[in-house]
């Protein structure tokens, strides 16, 4: 208890520590307890916080902001409505399409499973592939039940989808249009002490604007990339997996293996082990290649280094906790810990020895005497 005693005074001594601290806790519970009802409102903020790049750009070049906040709202309504009554109604065609035909893909699979025993006698048994075999069924079956079910609560699905595409775009506009007067309220409940917490906002603030938008562009750029391949190619449902593609560089690594991996699956199916297969694999491995080595790079130039283990972590974490919205979020969240960490104050040096290094007669002595 003394330690713990200790340890809290010398990091919670300080009201702006103690601030920060409650205020952090405070929007950790709001997202965990509230995020599914607050949804459309969390959406709305990201929507807004990317589009408010653009407003701010056409502000610098002098137009007026409420001018800048109708051409950019008007500009993301004519993108909204392009995606809903051109690109959703493809992507729902060619998913309807590849659920159809997944179980005669499965079957194929299953013949090349049942094939390994033949010709690599040494890697694979007979009893091993048969286990395999079973564990697929019983995954397919699953797979299968969670769209029955899914197909069943469409209904309520399409209701929430029309609230959706009514709230979002009028709270991104209000959002957009008030952001001065909302920001100005949410600062009246913050501590009139808060230079700890505008430091911390500052660097997240620069870390998660660079992020989003260098994403957004990013996905963007992989989507169209991939389905120009995938369309030249003669590749099956080109445009369900180019936007795969695009979706996959939200989660860094394992995003890029999974649709590697389903890219490979879909081509087998259409080419079996042919040269096709092996020109789909490799456009895929070549277009993941370029985005996480020369594309990422430009886009995250000014962007915290995050380690890898670091960067895994956050998404394993924060996508158990809010899911999509969890991997998305993951680096910009990972960011906003590391910016914490690094304002925190550090904790100051022992002006006493230890008790234990007293009873062995060592004493703490200027660096001077200590380099004697």
């Amino acid at each position: 208890m003394p330690l713990i005693r200790d340890w809290f005074q010398r990091y919670f001594a300080d009201p702006q520590v103690t601030g920060l601290a409650i205020l952090l806790a405070v929007g950790f519970a709001t997202v965990v307890f509230m995020g599914h009802v607050l949804a459309p409102v969390l959406a709305s903020l990201v929507i807004a916080y990317l589009l408010e790049g653009i407003v701010g750009y056409l502000e610098r070049r002098g137009c007026p902001r409420w001018i800048a906040v109708i051409l950019v709202f008007v500009v993301f309504m004519v993108a909204l409505f392009g995606d809903i009554f051109g690109l959703i109604p493809l992507l729902s065609q060619q998913v309807t399409q590849f659920f159809q035909l997944l179980p005669k893909m499965i079957a194929q699979g299953q013949q090349l499973l049942l094939s390994l025993p033949e010709y690599y006698p040494n890697l694979f048994s007979q009893d091993q592939v048969n286990n395999l075999v079973s564990a697929l069924h019983v995954e397919v079956a699953q797979l299968g039940q969670e769209m029955l079910s899914w197909s069943l609560a469409s209904v309520t699905s399409l209701i929430m989808l029309g609230m959706y595409l009514v709230l979002v775009p009028l709270l991104v506009f209000f959002f957009l249009k008030d952001k001065n007067r909302l920001v100005g309220w949410c600062k009246s409940y913050l501590p009139q002490e808060r230079k700890l917490i505008v430091q911390v906002w500052r660097e997240v603030d620069f870390q998660i604007a660079n992020y989003i938008r260098g994403k957004c562009i990013e996905i963007l750029i992989v989507w169209a990339v991939s389905f120009i391949t995938f369309y030249l190619l003669g590749l099956q449902f080109s445009m369900l997996l180019s936007v795969l593609m695009g979706l996959s560089v939200i989660i860094p690594y394992i995003g890029a293996m999974a649709i590697t991996l389903l890219v490979a699956f879909v081509a087998y199916f259409q080419w079996g082990l042919s040269a096709e297969l092996a020109e789909a694999f490799g456009v895929c491995v070549i277009i993941q290649f370029l985005d996480g080595n020369v594309l990422a790079p430009l886009l995250f130039a000014e962007v915290v280094d995050l380690h890898p283990v670091a960067v895994i972590v956050a998404i394993v974490v924060f996508g158990g906790v809010w899911g999509f919205w969890g991997l998305f979020f993951a680096i910009p969240l990972a960011t906003l810990i590391q910016a914490v960490l690094k304002a925190w104050p550090k904790l100051p040096p022992a002006k006493e020895p230890l008790p234990l290094l007293k009873r062995w007669g060592i004493r703490f002595l200027p660096g001077r005497q200590r380099s004697r």
